[in-house]
């Protein structure tokens, strides 16, 4: 019976090969590694990729690498905002990224004050002076905290003082070694900090901003003309992870676990607990006109971009099934 069972054993492991090579490879650029990526994330280890034939692999690209490994062809897609893609396409190329499915659906962004700083009832008098790690020049992160200075009167140049750092994760560590009185950033930085006694929880949440284009997945506009099937496949496995990340948490638990070993239980509850309060997530692949407009007029606000855009020629929704409607 044993060798009987060997040997059907090894008459399959040509199928099995087979299977494996089967699935298209794909890579997906990140900018850092979030806890909003948590959909992609699921996609991966819950087989959703696979069920689709995909083989989808996540590398990090820091300093705004992860736009550029896309417009280079090193990658097939990027995870970032629109406003991103939108500067890349602004530099001049005759295959833009177009962003083809949602994912983080809020300004995934806040403000953290080290240990002992708490902010007055004047906003603008906290900031005026004080040091913020405020991260890469153009990126989201720089954008909105550039775009909440102007909002309160000050010049973001000269009123405060930007550190802006390329690699997004280091934050915690600048904040520990007293580089900078306020941090920007998202999970897992603030339970990362707020555990280790380095900040206080943060004073300012950018995803009350409502619906904002924050993190979507982009790919060139040649992909999706000549590789139509594998972007709806991929458009098709992220919209299942995102209701498995609407709709259950245990799987969600288990998959950030995974993906932030070195995170505590009680961070990785904090981390949720925040996602789910703030509705980081879309509810599936669709992004709306208003949380294009809503990025791009906060870029503008910023003082980093100045000029004219348009939906079509920045999203491209074919792929997406109907968006979910929640009763007013």
């Amino acid at each position: 019976m044993n060798r009987l069972l060997c040997l059907l054993l090894v008459l399959m492991l040509p199928a099995f090969a087979f299977g494996e090579s089967d699935l298209t490879p794909l890579t997906v650029a990140e900018p850092v590694h979030l806890i909003g990526y948590l959909p992609l994330y699921v996609a991966i280890h819950e087989g959703c990729f696979a069920e689709e034939g995909l083989d989808v692999t996540v590398v990090q690209a820091t300093g705004g690498a992860h736009v550029t490994a896309v417009v280079s062809g090193d990658a097939f897609a990027v995870i970032g905002g629109v406003d991103s893609y939108n500067f890349a396409n602004a530099a001049g190329t005759s295959d833009p990224i177009l962003a083809i499915c949602n994912c983080i659906n809020r300004a995934n962004v806040y403000l953290f004050a080290r240990k002992g700083l708490i902010p007055g009832e004047d906003m603008a008098d906290f900031l005026r002076g004080k040091t913020i790690i405020a991260g890469r020049y153009g990126g989201s992160p720089n954008v909105l905290t550039r775009s909440l200075c102007v909002s309160l009167g000050l010049d973001p140049d000269k009123d405060v003082i930007l550190l802006e750092n390329a690699d997004a994760s280091t934050v915690t560590a600048m904040l520990r070694y007293g580089q900078g009185d306020i941090g920007n950033g998202g999970e897992p930085q603030i339970s990362e900090g707020v555990t280790a006694g380095i900040f206080e929880e943060p004073f300012v949440s950018f995803p009350d901003l409502g619906d904002y284009a924050y993190s979507v997945i982009g790919v060139r506009r040649s992909s999706i003309e000549r590789q139509p099937e594998i972007c709806a496949a991929f458009v098709r496995a992220m919209e299942k992870a995102l209701q498995i990340v609407q709709n259950d948490r245990e799987t969600a638990e288990r998959v950030l676990a995974l993906e932030f070993p070195t995170l505590t239980e009680e961070g990785r509850k904090a981390a949720l607990d925040r996602a789910y309060a703030d509705q980081l997530w879309a509810p599936d692949g669709f992004i709306s006109q208003a949380a294009v407009d809503n990025a791009m007029m906060t870029v503008t606000q910023s003082g980093l971009f100045d000029g004219a855009w348009l939906y079509e020629d920045m999203v491209d929704m074919r792929f997406v099934t109907q968006p979910v409607t929640t009763a007013e």
